[in-house]
């Protein structure tokens, strides 16, 4: 549930940001941090970028698609938003997403006892074709 919750919540994230406008968001970027020893260039550039990693790694955290990739990548992700709102101070930020962090790191610690992923489902297919196929034919028997 805790997967599924954190996917659905960054997933959204990046849409409604893209649906804003992906240039809306990146441009009100630029202006926040002038001010930091970030180029606006490629604080305009990550503001594009963003919205579309947000729902890509969302959606595939939401279903448990490659989970081990996208925690980790998420993790990564939340690692960089924390680098910004620290540059700019803003530090009721920085401590939400640690909390974020905390989440991706629980939940990478414990991916192997996810049961509702297709990850999991993808593995009980595997261990039930393999157990078919060690299993001797009718006519071996």
């Amino acid at each position: 549930m805790l997967r599924a919750t954190l996917g659905l919540n960054i997933c959204i994230h990046g849409v409604s940001r893209i649906l804003q406008g992906s240039d809306v968001f990146a441009n009100s970027l630029v202006g926040s941090f002038h001010k930091t020893p970030l180029l606006d260039w490629s604080v305009h550039l990550f503001g594009l970028g963003l919205p579309w990693v947000e729902m890509l790694l969302g959606g595939l955290v939401l279903f448990g698609v490659s989970l081990r990739l996208a925690l980790f990548a998420g993790g990564f992700l939340i690692f960089l938003l924390t680098l910004g709102s620290s540059l700019l101070q803003d530090w009721n930020a920085a401590g939400l997403q640690l909390i974020y962090a905390m989440i991706y790191a629980g939940l990478l610690a414990f991916r192997a006892k996810d049961c509702l992923s297709v990850d999991s489902l993808r593995r009980i297919a595997d261990l039930s074709s393999a157990t078919e196929s060690s299993l001797p034919s009718a006519e071996e028997r």
